[in-house]
């Protein structure tokens, strides 16, 4: 369990390092090659760079978990509170009827896909880590 948990951790981080990296980089190229991004509101390179940077240091708090075992749940916990939290917001505008329901399906890989991956990880975290031996003091 441990190897998945580590390779799950670091797929996911390194997507979201990428994607931000990607963002802080070239926010015009980014802006018009995702999908639905443009139907979002007019480009704002200082917005997609605030972003860009998000999506770093959450990338680098699964990394960070993959590294320090003890401090995973947290870490991860508080990068997928982000992810589910821009999910939702992505529901939530279908649901007051912002935008139709194609946009759950267009922004489902990039949107919802990282967020449930992020908590399935982090529950799977959250129970190995319960049911971790504790370390023996000397």
């Amino acid at each position: 369990m441990h190897r998945v948990l580590r390779a799950g951790g670091l797929l996911l981080g390194l997507f979201l390092i990428g994607n931000g990296l990607v963002m802080l980089a070239d926010p015009v190229d980014w802006y018009f090659a995702v999908p639905g991004v443009t139907a979002t509101g007019p480009f704002n390179q200082h917005f997609l760079r605030d972003i860009g940077l998000i999506y770093v240091m959450m990338g680098a708090g699964f990394l960070a978990g993959i590294v320090r075992p003890r401090d995973r749940v947290v870490l991860w916990a508080a990068s997928t509170l982000w992810l589910a939290g821009h999910a939702l917001f992505h529901f939530w505008e279908v649901s007051v009827g912002i935008c139709g329901t194609s946009a759950l399906v267009r922004d489902f890989p990039g949107v919802t896909t990282p967020a449930i991956l992020g908590l399935a990880l982090t529950v799977a975290a959250t129970r190995f880590h319960a049911n971790a031996p504790l370390p023996r003091r000397a």
